[in-house]
């Protein structure tokens, strides 16, 4: 808990500090404007466990692709989910489109500006509502996402730990609230967390808020917000199949539209889990191959972190003649096509791990050719 003798922190104090160092992001508009809510959206879907350095450029390419709501509604899912390959979570790409389409189709192309109607529409939950209602209509909202959160925490030094001390914090976020000015409020208490209450050495210094900061009085920032041990994630494995022609397609196929990465390309693949061998012999490995073809293991293995494990896969190539046809539900890809294509990057990083052996020449273990029918 703060202790007595410490100030309140004051809103005023804060927007004087944002007037004056405000970062310059793509979606944000120039001082004394407001941003409009298609930005704000876009934005904020994108900044959903990703970085403002990875986000800038997707939103940017959106942007160009996807002037407004309704190009987005009516452009085709695949064409969505092609151009926001490599930025991961794509549940929330397919979020983004069918949002798109319930705003023209509910709402005649407008964003709702209420925290109530937002929070009706696909994908869209109470950070992104609150962000959309402040940011873009300057409505009174409380915004928590997780540079607000550590702000806060460290304000009133909150001693419960994460996750469970979030509605602790969103609570004490909401008594912070000015009257006035309640996006670029938003907006400053996410600066202030991303700029300068950082999580490692924290600019105390610097901050508008230092005099009114327990977790500054207690001489321990970093320390803030506190959190429980994450358990272990646990690693599966499994081998993909990088097969060539000698035009140099690649088999691609697409994974099924719902589940991890649905809807997306994918580089042929076996099962992943836990109890797949990677030491096995080349034969094992190639039993789930899509085609019949002499594949070579390549040493090593492409890896990857989803959000609730990690993955290994073992990567084994092929090259085919030029008359073999794609498997039923697969197809041949063209080199210059391949950027195109809606590739999460776990499968780029199997391509690249591929292409490397083949460019220094490793040396690698062959399985025998199969014939099986392709799945």
């Amino acid at each position: 808990m703060a202790a007595a003798a410490q100030p309140k922190p004051e809103p005023a104090a804060l927007l004087a500090w944002y007037d004056c160092h405000r970062r310059a992001l793509p979606w944000r508009a120039a001082p004394g404007r407001r941003t409009e809510p298609y930005r704000v959206w876009l934005s904020e879907i994108m900044l959903q466990q990703t970085t403002v350095k990875a986000a800038g450029p997707y939103f940017l390419r959106f942007l160009e692709r996807f002037p407004d709501v309704a190009s987005l509604a009516a452009a085709p899912l695949d064409d969505v989910l092609k151009l926001w390959a490599g930025l991961g979570y794509y549940s929330r790409a397919r979020n983004l489109h069918a949002c798109a389409k319930a705003v023209v189709e509910r709402h005649g192309g407008r964003f709702p500006g209420s925290e109530a109607e937002l929070l009706a529409l696909p994908g869209v939950g109470p950070y992104t509502a609150a962000a959309i209602a402040s940011i873009a209509f300057d409505r009174p909202a409380t915004v928590v996402d997780g540079n607000v959160e550590r702000v806060v925490s460290r304000l009133f030094a909150v001693a419960a730990e994460m996750p469970g001390a979030k509605p602790e914090i969103r609570r004490l976020a909401a008594t912070l609230a000015p009257k006035s000015r309640h996006g670029d409020f938003a907006q400053a208490t996410m600066d202030l967390g991303a700029t300068i209450c950082t999580p490692r050495k924290p600019a105390c210094a610097l901050c508008p808020w230092s005099a009114s900061c327990a977790a500054r009085a207690e001489g321990a920032p970093e320390t803030y917000p506190r959190k429980a041990k994450k358990a272990a994630k646990p690693t599966r494995r499994g081998v993909a199949f990088v097969a060539t022609r000698p035009d140099g397609a690649t088999l691609l196929r697409d994974r099924p539209p719902k589940g991890l990465l649905g809807g997306m390309a994918e580089i042929p693949t076996g099962r992943w889990a836990e109890d797949v061998d990677l030491s096995a012999s080349g034969e094992t490995l190639a039993a789930e191959a899509p085609l019949s073809a002499r594949w070579r293991r390549v040493p090593g293995a492409a890896a990857h972190v989803f959000t609730h494990f990690s993955l290994e896969l073992a990567v084994m190539t092929a090259e085919v003649g030029a008359d073999v046809p794609a498997p039923t539900g697969a197809r041949w890809v063209q080199a210059g096509d391949l950027p195109g294509e809606a590739l999460p990057t776990v499968f780029r990083k199997a391509l690249v791990h591929a292409k490397s052996a083949a460019m220094t020449d490793a040396p690698m273990t062959d399985a025998p050719i199969r014939r099986r029918a392709a799945r």
